[in-house]
């Protein structure tokens, strides 16, 4: 199947889980409500692009590469990052559901998550410096051996990082989001 190369195009509303998506290059192109579950979007490049209400659950992404890419009102369940191509791999997520996917030992410096779901996300090994978890659900997400140096957590909440496994150096955490880094020790803190 010959590769498609797709410039500042609209596809709206299209159902990619029942016909192949068309693998290639994709420039400043935006996907509204499309059905992209189970899709195989493995080797397609993605640049400037926007996914806006989105359903991506479970789609393949070996070897996709993002770069600035846009994520918005999306369903993305179970989603393998850390199979993505890593060359300028840049991505931000607003009010998206992220819950079981994984960004294993991805570089995500600067990448915005904000109003976003991120139940059981893997961060193992992930370079999160400078990164914005801006109102986001982390319940039972992983950090382990991530760098989040200048991250900023002030408002997100239900996340549990050991710093003694990860490098927080200048982080930001609210007062209440400090039991977070204190799990570990099953200690009780009252206000």
């Amino acid at each position: 199947m010959e590769e498609v190369y797709e410039v500042e195009k609209t596809f709206d509303k299209i159902d990619f889980s029942q016909s192949p998506f068309p693998k290639g290059e994709y420039e400043e192109c935006r996907f509204i409500n499309c059905d992209l579950s189970n899709a195989d979007l493995s080797g397609s490049s993605f640049s400037e692009c926007s996914f806006l209400g989105c359903n991506l659950n479970m789609a393949n992404l070996v070897k996709t590469a993002f770069t600035d890419v846009k994520f918005r009102d999306s369903k993305m369940l179970g989603l393998q990052f850390g199979n993505c191509n890593p060359f300028r791999f840049a991505v931000d997520f607003e009010n998206c559901i992220l819950n079981h996917s994984s960004f294993y030992n991805t570089k995500l410096k600067k990448a915005l998550f904000k109003n976003s779901n991120l139940h059981e996300v893997d961060f193992t090994s992930c370079d999160l410096s400078e990164a914005t978890f801006d109102n986001c659900d982390l319940a039972l997400a992983t950090f382990q051996s991530a760098i989040l140096e200048k991250a900023n957590f002030l408002t997100a909440y239900n996340y549990s990082i050991d710093p003694e496994m990860n490098k927080i150096k200048k982080a930001r955490f609210s007062q209440m989001g400090i039991a977070g880094l204190l799990d570990k020790y099953d200690i009780e803190i009252e206000p």
